[in-house]
C-alpha cells in the first residue's frame, strides 16, 4: 500500500525546522515519525495521521476533516486521521503538527500487558 510522499515530505521538511529529534519508521502501510520513540505523526495512504493528548482528542474529533483512526476494524483512541482540506497550507500543517509533537514531548504510551 502506498502513502502520499509529497505529504511525508511536508511533515518532515517542517519537523527538521522546529529542531525536532525525530526518525521516521514505516508501519501501517505507510510512514511513521517517532518522537522520543513515541508514534505521534504519520502519512497512511493520503491522509495525515496523529497520536494527540487525551484531553484534545473529544475537541479535535469535531472538526471538519478529521476522523478516529480506525485499524483492523477498531477505533484507535487518541489517534486521528486528518483528510488534506485541513492542511492545505502550511500555517494549518503546523498547527496539526504540534498536537502531534506535544503527544510526542508529554504522551504517555501504556505498555502491553505481559501474558
Amino acid at each position: 500500500m502506498a502513502y502520499n510522499v509529497t505529504l511525508a515530505d511536508r511533515i518532515a521538511e517542517k519537523l527538521y525546522e522546529l529542531e525536532i529529534n525525530f526518525h521516521e519508521k514505516k508501519m501501517f502501510g505507510g510512514i511513521a515519525f517517532m518522537i522520543n520513540d513515541k508514534m505521534c505523526i504519520g502519512v497512511v495512504k493520503d491522509e495525515m495521521m496523529l497520536r494527540v493528548m487525551d484531553n484534545h482528542y473529544e475537541k479535535l474529533m469535531e472538526e471538519n476533516h478529521v476522523n478516529p483512526m480506525q485499524f483492523t476494524g477498531k477505533t484507535m483512541k487518541g489517534f486521528l486521521f486528518i483528510e488534506l482540506p485541513a492542511y492545505k497550507n502550511d500555517k494549518d500543517l503546523l498547527k496539526w503538527l504540534n498536537y502531534g509533537i506535544e503527544f510526542g514531548e508529554k504522551g504517555i504510551v501504556k505498555s502491553k500487558k505481559k501474558k
